[in-house]
């Protein structure tokens, strides 16, 4: 049986959740997601609360799984649309430096040439200082692969720890070259 299915999703101040022909629409103050419904996965909405339930064969260990896994979907969108999800980078580096252009950020990290990341629809990308990224969304999943392809433009590397980072990411340092002596 899966646990984290049978948790309820309580929801907040200013979100609407609407289910019509196996499909959940979440409308919050930051945006609208919406999610479609395996055959087997149901949701009961109640004062505030939404349930996730299992409507087919209780002894189904995939459908278990799939229980847990909605419910994780459904309070990741709902989350999302009422308080949103960031990732911050830091770009560590001499002269390695980001510039904020309209939506677009530009990316100086040691090419001969600057890199224009352009974010996509429904992400936002601020440049907090020039070592300092935010990557801002409604949806969970799209603010992670926005933020792995922003650090894969430079991944640090682990001699001197150069390239972007996540923000508390930890780098293993390597030592260098022993010198003759």
């Amino acid at each position: 049986m899966s646990r984290i299915g049978k948790k309820i999703i309580e929801i907040p101040e200013g979100v609407e959740i609407q289910l019509s022909n196996r499909e959940l629409h979440v409308k919050g103050g930051l945006g609208a997601e919406s999610i479609s419904l395996l055959d087997g996965i149901d949701c009961k909405i109640e004062d505030k609360v939404l349930t996730v339930l299992k409507t087919g064969d209780e002894t189904d260990k995939k459908l278990s799984a799939y229980h847990g896994l909605f419910r994780s979907l459904i309070s990741n969108i709902v989350e999302g649309v009422s308080k949103g999800f960031k990732k911050e980078l830091e770009i560590v580096g001499v002269g390695y430096r980001a510039a904020q252009q309209n939506k677009n950020v530009e990316i100086f990290v040691g090419y001969s040439h600057s890199i224009t990341f352009q974010p996509p629809e429904g992400i936002e990308v601020k440049v907090l200082e020039p070592t300092k990224l935010e990557v801002f969304g409604v949806n969970k999943q799209q603010v992670g692969q926005v933020a792995a392809n922003i650090r894969k433009l430079r991944p640090p590397e682990p001699y001197k720890g150069k390239g972007i980072r996540y923000k508390d990411e930890y780098i293993k340092r390597k030592a260098g070259k022993a010198g003759k002596a």
